[in-house]
């Protein structure tokens, strides 16, 4: 899709459909009216993740902040800033590369180089070495992994610094480094008789640059929602169990998945001794899981899922796996967004969807599919909270910079955290799931 495609992009934008919302101008509701307001609002205001799915999460001190926007920005109609855009892209050339996460907003992901999830974009991170900056639309820890994997000459541009990811600061350096010294207390060092460890630390994509890092130092791998699978039989293989961070759900639906039962899946709480947790019960563990979540899956329940079925006899639900265990099981199948993507177009004309996962991939699915009826399990439009922090203002701002010789908003890595992130995020990359054969349904978990 481009930015000509007026049509399909307003049908899409789930801005436009807040906004028409918010002045009763449609029906509909949303989690808040405040999403209607420009993010540079809530960059000028007190800390926190902004209007959307994770504005009740506490957001640790010391979060990034992002500086006033300047006003030229703020207060540019929707078409000068796309016609900004559009000509600071056609001066830069090949120099920049933006890339555009599947939950971005319509208007930024129009003008993005490389739509895709966490994987697709960290590969093309890697795959991009001739342009001298990455503009990243996404959210914090994307940037990071982006700025490790691509060259020490080029530069890693995050548009909103307060992008940030809720359910990765449910994990910090601090609490994993705790937890791992009270397993190894309880657990040893030593490998067993097939060579394999006490436990394997597997961070899942979204988390920090320092978790990363942990876990290449400690023998551990990154995952992604597409790969979680092959990644936790990588790490079975070597260790005899698995500590799994920070998404409870995405660890819990995979396990269970692989046939792990639910028993040996004890949750880690990190504000209380061993996570809350009886040494028995960990010394039996397969799957150790971190307290953590995605605000904007939690949204989706079972409820919603009834209420799609009695609405829409043979709708097919498909849920992401960040989901809570009961709505895994109550989909029709669960997978990555790019697994989401790939089921829809797949799927023979006329079929219908109901879907769990974030409202701007939903409704840009559905303005790209007419042949099928597409919609959002949760009725509520409430998108995820940091990514609707990139705006265009932000994405005009940045690009006109990058045209005048300045580079803002560079997201690095230091050189030590790098060195062992690379070694985990090199194993998430050569992790790479089965490919279906040709002409197989796509592969969902729970499917």
């Amino acid at each position: 899709m481009t930015i000509t495609d007026t049509d399909v992009r307003l049908a899409a934008s789930v801005d436009r459909s807040i906004r028409l919302i918010t002045t009763g101008k449609a029906s509909g509701e949303t989690c808040t009216p405040d999403l209607a307001a420009g993010p540079w609002d809530f960059d000028a205001g007190a800390p926190g993740y902004g209007p959307g799915s994770s504005m009740g999460d506490v957001i640790p001190v010391g979060s990034p902040r992002q500086g006033a926007l300047p006003e030229a920005y703020r207060t540019a109609s929707d078409d000068d800033l796309h016609e900004r855009i559009r000509a600071a892209k056609a001066t830069l050339g090949d120099r920049v590369v933006v890339m555009g996460h599947f939950y971005q907003r319509d208007e930024v992901v129009a003008h993005a180089d490389y739509v895709g999830d966490s994987f697709q974009l960290a590969n093309a991170a890697k795959a991009n070495p001739q342009a001298e900056a990455i503009v990243f639309c996404g959210v914090h820890f994307m940037a990071e992994t982006a700025d490790m994997l691509s060259g020490a000459d080029q530069a890693v541009i995050l548009p909103n610094l307060a992008a940030g990811c809720s359910m990765a600061d449910m994990a910090d350096l601090d609490s994993v480094e705790e937890c791992w010294e009270q397993l190894e207390a309880l657990y040893g060092t030593e490998p067993d008789a097939d060579g394999r460890v006490p436990v394997i630390p597997v961070t899942y994509m979204n988390s920090s640059a320092a978790l990363k890092a942990f876990c290449g130092r400690h023998g551990g791998i990154v995952c992604t929602s597409s790969n979680a699978q092959t990644v936790l039989e990588w790490a079975f293989e070597r260790g005899q169990r698995v500590l799994f961070f920070p998404d409870q759900h995405l660890g819990r639906n995979t396990a269970k998945a692989m046939g792990v039962p639910l028993d040996l899946m004890p949750m880690w709480n990190p504000r209380k001794p061993l996570g809350g947790n009886d040494a028995d019960g960990l010394v039996d563990a397969r799957v150790i899981l971190w307290h953590g979540f995605c605000s904007v899956h939690k949204r989706f329940t079972v409820d919603q899922i009834e209420r799609a079925r009695a609405e829409h006899p043979g709708v097919r639900v498909i849920v992401h796996p960040e989901c809570p265990m009961p709505v895994v099981d109550a989909a029709d199948g669960a997978g990555s967004t790019d697994y989401i993507v790939k089921a829809i177009a797949a799927a023979p004309a006329g079929t219908t969807f109901a879907i769990g996962t974030e409202i701007n991939l939903v409704q840009r699915l559905a303005a790209e599919h007419p042949e099928h009826t597409i919609f959002c399990l949760d009725p509520v439009v409430c998108p995820c909270s940091t990514m609707y922090r990139i705006h265009p203002g932000y994405l005009a701002w940045v690009l006109e910079e990058l045209v005048a010789g300045r580079v803002v908003n560079r997201i690095q890595v230091d050189d030590a955290t790098t060195e062992h992130a690379k070694v985990a995020l090199e194993r998430m990359l050569a992790a790479k799931p089965p490919a279906a054969p040709a002409g197989a349904p796509v592969p969902l978990i729970g499917a």
